[in-house]
């Protein structure tokens, strides 16, 4: 058995009234989501995606994938491989700085795992590099002791799965495949590795929805899944326990305390990955909510969810059926949509047959947009490769594209506002879309793009220009 089983939320002893709550408070907020999934007793009782976002398509997790990173660490412990307490240099000495600070010396593994390593900030970004990940992170001065300061530290997650790889000769995603991955059913999950050929551990990995609810079920019981002990249970409590405190967090979900790369919570604990992947999981109801989505508003959508599910999910024995409410749920479920803009796709007479190419940026951005008989196709780089997408004409068009970003799915639209050809892209599979407001003066084009979430050095907004092509 991989699949959860399905049930009615009733049966688990849930109000489906409480969970029409939930999406009716979501509704009303400024939040956009992917998906969601509520799991009562290990049994799904609501689950919905966000057209065109769907159930099959797995999705970035950013910063979960540093819970998945802690159970391979767990698994080379049990094989008696590793120690928390054994020194990080002693495992990579031909990567340290010719001067060793004594702070340096004295981080554990244990300091990786509860992001205690002693920087006085997170080391900068290491994606991107060329170079060596692991001597770029050796080379950030150690200013406090370890153990003594909680600071965010994904370099230090990448550092774990580099001491995996090192002890086990496999890369975190071929360690924990057949030992995690495949007994828990997640097999379209991918996760790149860095120029160095390691894992990337603290992001980077991608799930479907379905498949990081089964690593809650996992969670919830222990490391147990189908029958079988997958990683020691005494692991599982260390890793999401509180290991340290981190009250110099600002929000009250992220003050609650730290485990083995989970966070604590209001309500149980959760793996956190940015603009709110989620896996909240709550041991006192035997349930636990996942989460896809696209905010950067990540205190807002746990703080609807506590309004709404721990106190729903504490009910005991099964309820009376209640076949409206179920109804209403469910209709609702199922028509869950993020429309595409409004508007005609219709070309003005003066631009059909038109093609605009566009300077990119690097080779990132809109690069050329053609005005054909059948509709509008726009170029777009991604890292490097591009790819022709045709737009919906005030809908989305769905297709596939090798532009490298996880499955290269996108979805593209494009209307007029004005004097404006808006082409909207989203990239599914990811929390990113992609605004191209278009206008045209004779042979020019002039382009303000903008991203909906941005992290590490992305921009938000930009400007294009192009000219018509010869």
């Amino acid at each position: 058995m991989t699949s959860l089983p399905r049930s009615t939320p009733e049966e688990q002893g849930v109000s489906s009234a409480a969970l029409l709550d939930l999406l009716e408070r979501l509704d009303a907020s400024h939040l956009e989501l992917h998906s969601l999934m509520v799991v009562r007793h290990g049994h799904v009782i609501a689950e919905g995606w966000w057209s065109p976002y769907r159930a099959e398509l797995p999705h970035q997790l950013y910063s979960v994938s540093k819970s998945f990173t802690s159970m391979a660490v767990g698994l080379v412990v049990a094989e008696g491989k590793l120690s928390v307490d054994d020194q990080v240099i002693s495992f990579f000495p031909d990567h340290l700085p010719a001067d060793l600070s004594d702070n340096l010396a004295a981080m554990r593994v244990r300091h990786l795992l509860t992001m205690t390593t002693g920087h006085a900030e997170e080391p900068p970004t290491l994606r991107g590099r060329t170079d060596s990940w692991l001597k770029a992170f050796f080379a950030v001065p150690v200013e406090k002791e370890p153990g003594t300061h909680f600071v965010y530290n994904t370099p230090a997650t990448y550092v774990l799965s580099a001491i995996v790889q090192q002890l086990t000769g496999e890369t975190v995603m071929d360690y924990l495949r057949p030992r995690l991955f495949d007994p828990l059913g997640m097999t379209e999950a991918t996760w790149p590795a860095s120029p160095e050929g390691i894992t990337l551990g603290g992001f980077g990995l991608s799930l479907t929805t379905e498949s990081l609810a089964r690593f809650g079920q996992f969670l919830l019981d222990q490391g147990r899944y189908d029958g079988r002990q997958l990683v020691p249970a005494d692991w599982v409590a260390a890793a999401t326990s509180r290991q340290v405190p981190n009250d110099n967090q600002d929000n009250p979900d992220w003050k609650r305390g730290y485990g083995y790369q989970f966070w604590r919570s209001r309500h149980g604990y959760r793996a956190d990955g940015a603009f709110c992947q989620f896996c909240l999981v709550f041991p006192e109801a035997d349930g636990y909510v996942v989460t896809t989505a696209a905010t950067t508003d990540m205190q807002d959508l746990l703080d609807i969810i506590w309004a709404t599910v721990p106190d729903a999910l504490m009910g005991e024995a099964p309820l009376p059926a209640d076949e409206q409410a179920a109804e209403g749920l469910h209709t609702r479920l199922a028509q869950l949509d993020l429309p595409a803009p409004p508007g005609s796709g219709a070309t003005p007479p003066q631009l059909a047959g038109r093609t605009y190419a566009i300077e990119t940026m690097a080779g990132n951005g809109l690069s050329r947009l053609t005005f054909g008989p059948d509709g509008v196709t726009a170029r777009l780089g991604v890292d490097g490769r591009s790819a022709d997408v045709v737009c919906g004409q005030g809908e989305w068009r769905v297709q596939s594209t090798d532009l490298g970003w996880d499955h290269g799915e996108v979805a593209a639209s494009g209307v007029w506002d004005g004097d404006r050809y808006v082409l909207t892209v989203r990239f599914i599979g990811t929390p990113f879309c992609y605004t191209f407001a278009c206008r045209f003066d004779g042979d020019r084009a002039e382009v303000d793009g903008s991203v909906n979430v941005v992290i590490g050095l992305m921009q938000q907004s930009f400007q294009q220009t192009g000219r018509l092509a010869q």
